[in-house]
């Protein structure tokens, strides 16, 4: 329980950040997990690798995951992508 009103006002905006992070983190998973699924089943084409690229840019700029792991999921994708097409 916040003492002050300075702790409120902090507890409120780190529960607006919370959620608005669980949703940006829910948002990416499920970019991922599409680009995934279409790139197991033969179907990574541009436009699957560009969206889920778009997705992982988007949350790394929002901040909702580090710069390192944006360019690790892209990295991964992307060979996911080139065994695929082998």
């Amino acid at each position: 329980m916040a003492n002050t009103r300075s702790a409120e006002k902090q507890q409120r905006q780190a529960e607006k950040a919370n959620a608005r992070n669980r949703a940006g983190k829910s948002r990416l998973r499920s970019a991922l997990k599409k680009a995934r699924t279409e790139v197991d089943s033969g179907n990574a084409d541009a436009s699957v690798l560009s969206t889920g690229f778009s997705e992982i840019d988007k949350a790394a700029r929002r901040g909702v995951i580090k710069d390192n792991t944006a360019d690790r999921y892209k990295a991964r994708l992307a060979a996911a992508s080139k065994r695929a097409t082998k």
